[in-house]
Order: C-alpha cells, then structure tokens, then sequence
C-alpha cells in the first residue's frame, strides 16, 4: 500500500551483554507488516540489524518519520533502560551502554515533528514504558502528537523479558498481526494487538504499555475476513433497527424439504429466498453478531418458528454497514 513505511531493528551484537531473539524478532515483525493476509503488499520495509552507532540509528528513526506517508512505524528490539537520576528512558545501539545510549526523549519527539498521518513506535526493550510517560520531555504531562500511537513491551520499571530465545512482547505481536488481534472484517489495529498482549500477560508478567492520541484506529494489516464484507453489508436489509428480533419458521431450514425424506418435515417447507438468507444468518452467528431467541441453536429457532436477534457487537457492525462504512 502508498504511503506504510516501516524501520524495524533488531539487535543481538552488544559490546557486553548480548542478546539472542532480537534480530530473529525483528525479522518476524519485518516479515508479517510487509504483506497482508492475503498476499498483498502491505508496510514498505526497511529491516536492520545490529546497527552499532546511536547516531546512525538515530539517523534512520529521521528518515523513518521523514515525508508525509500514511503510516510512519518503528520497531525496535534490543536493550534499553533508565537513567536511575532523571528516570528518562533510553534504547541501545551495539554499542551498549553509555556510549550507545539514544533517549527516548529524542525519539518522541522526532515522531512528534513529523508529517505522517500516523505515527506508531513499538518498543520491545526494558523499561520502554518510558516513552510518553507524564513527565516526557520535561513536562508536566504526556506529549503525544495527535496520530502518534506508542506500544511499549513493559512498564517503566521494567524488564523485557525474553522466553525460548524469543522476545514474549515480540512473540504475542506477531501473533496478533497474524490475525489474532483481528476484527470481524480482519483488520489488526494497535488497539486490538494491545488488547490481545494485555490479555496473554497475566498480573504477575511484564505489562505492556498502551499511549495514543488519535481520533480514530489505523489498521496496521489485514487479515482474511471472517466472513466477506458482503455478507455484514446484509444486517440492516436483514434486521429493520439494530433492536430489532426477526421472526424465523421451518421455511428456513434447508433440511425441512420433501427432499429429505429421512428427516421430520413440517410445513412451511424450505424456500429458496429463506434458506439463503438463513445461511447468512447463521455465519454471523458463527462470528457473534447473531443469536437465536429463546432456542439453544438457530435449527431450532426456525423449526420451532421463534426468532433471532442481533447481538451487542451485531448491532455494531449493523450501523457500521447502515451508514456505508463496511
């Protein structure tokens, strides 16, 4: 797509204390942002790893958040840590710490001067819940420019940790870009990976950091749908309000037909028109946007000629679909 970019860094070359899942994260998340579920291309990529100058990785954050592109994103995977006097934050270049040392401080407000549309950072380091605290940047409260979304791995005092040579935050992204953290209509937005992230970390696990300033969710990658966008355009040719039951009777069976001859058959028989829209009725209640009233299936909804109704996130989709936003 015109307009993604990405920059994804991953570092296991440290002067002292190297890693050993970094660059393999960094090529998992390289790999999944650059195309969608179905093949299409998605983030244009640039992946680097064990860059060993901060100048130069500050450089490439520069030409990351350069331009006006759609989306600016940044993903790094490294060291990172807190200066223990200002409690500012920082990531480490191959260099290690001092001399590789980039503040997070600096990094925000890069992302805050530029001219993308939207901005997003995902930090895969200790201590990156840093970033955007109440107090960055010498403040008094969280700076964040409107469409600047951050997802950090950990809270400010905190350790990334790693599991099977593998980053956990980094482990549960690829995840939830993969189609874990996506919608009905398969759309992964930051706020649906935090949310998938916050609930595989229990209370007793690092916890991810979640800061954004924006009006409105960007969709990071898209995934195969549950069901195709023509199906949900359906709901309100299916269902007159979003409150509204639909009455069902044995007509929309397909298997209460005389061609059935080894099931009960009971009038109204099977019609054409019914049955297809009962198959539709019933892959969204397969997704949870349907349910049967009264019935513990939608079969016996309509053999026992009772009704069916949207669910909370049904009559979601069913305003999405009636003001033409599916």
């Amino acid at each position: 797509m015109q307009g993604r970019k990405a920059l994804v860094v991953g570092i296991d070359e440290y002067a002292s204390s190297p890693l050993y899942g970094c660059v393999a994260d960094a090529n998992a998340v390289a790999g999944v942002l650059a195309k969608n579920g179905d093949g299409s291309p998605n983030f244009s990529i640039h992946l680097e790893r064990n860059v060993e100058s901060p100048f130069e990785l500050k450089r490439m954050i520069e030409d990351c958040f350069s331009g006006d592109p759609e989306i600016a994103l940044l993903y790094f995977a490294g060291h990172g840590g807190r200066c223990d006097v200002t409690k500012n934050g920082f990531i480490l270049s191959g260099q290690g710490y001092p001399e590789g040392q980039l503040s997070l401080d600096e990094i925000l407000t890069i992302a805050n001067n530029s001219k993308a549309k939207n901005r997003v950072i995902l930090l895969d380091s200790c201590n990156s819940g840093c970033m955007g605290a109440p107090g960055a940047l010498g403040g008094t409260s969280s700076l964040l420019d409107e469409g600047l979304t951050i997802l950090s791995a950990c809270c400010s005092n905190e350790c990334a940790e790693e599991y099977n040579g593998r980053g956990t935050f980094t482990s549960l992204l690829v995840d939830a870009l993969n189609g874990g953290a996506a919608d009905v209509m398969g759309h992964v937005t930051p706020g649906g990976v935090y949310a998938f992230i916050d609930k595989a970390l229990g209370p007793w696990d690092q916890r991810p950091v979640f800061r954004t300033n924006v009006n409105s969710f960007i969709s990071l990658r898209k995934v195969v749908s549950q069901v195709p966008d023509s199906v949900l355009r359906q709901l309100p040719s299916l269902f007159d309000t979003p409150g509204a039951q639909l009455s069902l009777d044995p007509s929309f069976e397909p298997t209460n037909s005389p061609d059935w001859e080894e099931h009960r058959i009971v009038e109204p028989y099977a019609t054409k028109d019914n049955t297809e829209k009962f198959k539709i009725l019933q892959q969204l209640e397969g997704i949870g946007l349907v349910r049967p009233v009264g019935a513990e299936h939608m079969y016996f909804a309509a053999m026992e000629s009772r009704s069916c109704e949207l669910t909370a996130l049904g009559k979601q989709y069913w305003r999405l679909a009636d003001t033409g936003k599916i």
